[in-house]
């Protein structure tokens, strides 16, 4: 079998009984949509991150799309975040008719530089955005700081960054709101689609719920707000309730694998990943970085390894938003970064045998 950079069968062959009994439990339930699964997920998650509020959502782009929303930003606001990160951080943006602002990354952590946020800022801006990209959180101190100057809200994009801490504080507890997503190759993953916001914002949690049900709050069939059909699915939110029991289990199992890599490929010129000062890494992805990246990614093939890309495209060269008018040269590190990084097969069941493989074909291939 060839070697991949994520793979979920070693996990669920490890938790098969408890994810067919989250499935048997939720079809006896009697209640398939917003039952006491999702209310109960949506209980728990909030305490785990120390929040008084989370609404379970049917995916992360719709999660940050929801927030914004929730959070009173539209259409002529502009949204301060990184080009360095999936798409749809900045499809959620331009979904809500805001304008995306970007500022470029730091070259050592990949996160965004926040010394460019206050130059960034104009009397549009309505939100600060910061990715915790990979794993890690980017230093939120400083956009607390002009957060509070210049009345701005801050969403926290927490979808590679589940469980991961700064400075003692678990990313999604450090905003007016953060989105998560549950895709299934994320720290805590379902088995399909999910996602939620956190916020402890009474007023943004309700706005949430209106939105995630068509608008509609204390009734089937009045509109109050219009909104979306966003619902965290049933058997999901129960899935991830119990995965989420064992949260610490797979947070520990990623920086094992994360301590093998740092050992196996120390000495070699592949630049490892950084954690930040008072980070704790969550190492949703091992992302390295290496002028010949392609020519590695390739020359791996011949050990049927197969590695991945995060991201080959900064958001701001893509077509789909060259209305933004962000040519080459606009975002040098990001730019940069997008021509040397790639990930390493990476989650906390991947094989140790498996694993020394990877590492000694790379430092062949290096």
């Amino acid at each position: 079998m060839p070697t991949r950079v994520w793979d979920y069968l070693p996990e669920y062959e490890a938790e098969r009984a408890d994810i067919m009994d989250a499935v048997e439990t939720v079809f006896r339930s009697g209640q398939l949509i917003l039952g006491e699964s999702v209310r109960s997920f949506e209980e728990e998650f909030a305490a785990y991150h120390g929040a008084r509020h989370c609404t379970g959502v049917d995916n992360g782009t719709n999660a940050i799309k929801l927030a914004l929303q929730a959070l009173g930003v539209g259409p002529g606001d502009e949204v301060i975040t990184v080009s360095n990160t999936a798409a749809p951080t900045v499809v959620a943006i331009d979904a809500v008719g805001a304008t995306p602002v970007f500022t470029d990354v730091d070259p050592v952590t990949y996160l965004m530089d926040v010394s460019q946020v206050a130059a960034a800022i104009t009397p549009r801006t309505r939100c600060l955005l910061p990715v915790h990209l990979y794993g890690q959180c980017v230093d939120m101190a400083p956009l607390e700081r002009l957060a509070a100057e210049h009345d701005l809200v801050i969403m926290e994009d927490c979808a590679q960054a589940h469980g991961a801490r700064h400075h003692g504080r678990v990313a999604g507890s450090m905003g007016h709101a953060a989105a998560f997503s549950f895709y299934p190759t994320k720290v805590l993953g379902a088995y399909g689609d999910g996602g939620a916001v956190i916020t402890s914002d009474g007023e943004v949690d309700r706005a949430l719920r209106r939105l995630r049900y068509y608008g509609m709050e204390k009734t089937y069939y009045v509109v109050s707000t219009p909104g979306h059909n966003a619902r965290l699915d049933e058997v999901q939110a129960e899935i991830l309730r119990r995965k989420l029991t064992r949260l610490d289990a797979y947070l520990a199992g990623r920086r094992a694998v994360a301590a093998r890599y740092a050992e196996g490929l120390a000495g070699t010129d592949l630049v490892l990943p950084v954690t930040a000062e008072g980070n704790e890494h969550a190492y949703y992805l091992y992302v390295v970085r290496h002028p010949r990246r392609d020519e590695i990614i390739e020359a791996l093939r011949a050990y049927d390894i197969h590695l991945n890309i995060s991201y080959p495209w900064p958001v701001h060269t893509m077509s789909g938003f060259a209305h933004l008018g962000l040519g080459p040269g606009s975002l040098p590190v990001t730019e940069a970064l997008a021509r040397e990084i790639f990930s390493l097969p990476m989650y906390p069941s991947l094989p140790v045998e498996l694993q020394e493989k990877i590492i000694s074909a790379l430092r062949e291939v290096l």
